[in-house]
C-alpha cells in the first residue's frame, strides 16, 4: 500500500466519521424539534381547554343575569297590568254608579237617549 492510498483511506474513515456525527446531531436535533413541538400542542390544548371553560362559565353567568333581568321585567309588567286593571274595574264601577243615579233621576230622558240612540244605529245599518 502506498502512502496515496493510506491517506485516502484515512480521509475516507474521517469523512465516515464526521457523516455519522452529523446524522447522530441530525437525528438528535430532530428529536428535540418533536419534544418541543409535541410540548407546544399541550401547552395550547391546555390554553384552549382554559378558554373554553372560561367561556362557558361566563355565558352561564350571562344567561342566569339575563334571565334575573327577564323574571323582573316579568314581575314589573304584572304588577303594572294589575293595577292597570284595578283602575280599569274602579272606572267601570264608577261608570255603572253614575248610569244608575242618572237612570233613577230621570227615566224618561233616559228612555228618550237610548231611542235616539237605538234610531241612529238601526239607520247607519241600513246604508
Amino acid at each position: 500500500m502506498s502512502s496515496t492510498e493510506g491517506e485516502t483511506g484515512m480521509r475516507n474513515l474521517a469523512d465516515k466519521a464526521t457523516e455519522e456525527n452529523l446524522q447522530e446531531r441530525l437525528e438528535k436535533d430532530v428529536a428535540a424539534v418533536k419534544h418541543d413541538i409535541s410540548a407546544l400542542t399541550d401547552q395550547i390544548t391546555d390554553a384552549l381547554n382554559s378558554f373554553a371553560g372560561t367561556a362557558q362559565k361566563q355565558a352561564r353567568r350571562g344567561y342566569k343575569q339575563a334571565r334575573a333581568n327577564v323574571d323582573t321585567a316579568v314581575d314589573d309588567l304584572s304588577e303594572r297590568g294589575g293595577a292597570m286593571m284595578d283602575a280599569a274595574q274602579d272606572a267601570a264601577s264608577s261608570i255603572e254608579e253614575t248610569l244608575e243615579d242618572v237612570i233613577t233621576q230621570r227615566p224618561l230622558a233616559t228612555v228618550g237617549i237610548a231611542l235616539g240612540l237605538g234610531f241612529l244605529i238601526g239607520a247607519t245599518w241600513r246604508r
